[in-house]
């Protein structure tokens, strides 16, 4: 006989091959897409915040997420593996050192943000193809003839403004107003006031 925890984890592993469920923390922004059945119709609503906690317990996982909703805060609590759940998508990973945020509950506006964090993407392979010389992508040559017309010349360099000759400038020092102290200034009142 099979014990329950056994049967558990095939039940887990069985719905892991149908779904694909995307590796998520406390603190990430993840997008939920929920089956709502209404009488015949299907449809998935999608609702969009802040995982605040993650229950990890075999079949029975499950996850909270948060949101701020017209400025009014929204939980909701999805089964990891429940037959409810459409889709997740990570949005963006939130950088935090706890597993409960449930401090966010007291927060709003920018207390109540998370900054990002930047992962490190692991195996990504690039294909890099060595270059091959030919006439097309060799270097133009350091002098070039001279072009024949000023038709030409324009054609050449199209983004070219013309430059106008201007005269040599001469340099004139010009020598600062010698700047007067306090104490000058002073002196100087005095004197005038005698």
């Amino acid at each position: 006989m099979k014990t329950i925890e056994e049967i558990n984890q095939n039940n887990v592993k069985k719905i892991l091959s149908e779904k694909k469920i995307p590796e998520f923390f406390p603190g990430d922004v993840v997008k939920v897409g929920v089956r709502i059945t209404e009488g015949k119709k299907e449809r998935i609503q999608y609702f969009e915040g802040v995982c605040i906690a993650k229950k990890s317990r075999d079949i029975n996982s499950s996850f909270t997420v948060r949101k701020i909703s017209f400025g009014e805060g929204v939980e909701r609590t999805f089964p990891l593996y429940g037959t409810v759940i459409d889709s997740i998508k990570v949005i963006r990973s939130g950088k935090v050192r706890r597993a409960k945020l449930y401090y966010l509950r007291d927060r709003t506006g920018k207390s109540a943000r998370i900054a990002e964090k930047i992962r490190k993407k692991i195996g990504i392979d690039i294909d890099v193809k060595p270059e091959t010389v030919t006439e097309e992508n060799l270097a133009p040559a350091e002098k070039e003839s001279a072009p024949e017309s000023p038709k030409e010349a324009k054609e050449a360099t199209p983004n070219a403004k013309p430059k106008k000759e201007e005269a040599p400038k001469t340099e004139m020092k010009k020598e600062a107003p010698k700047a007067e102290t306090k104490t000058e200034k002073k002196l100087e009142n005095l004197q005038e006031k005698k």
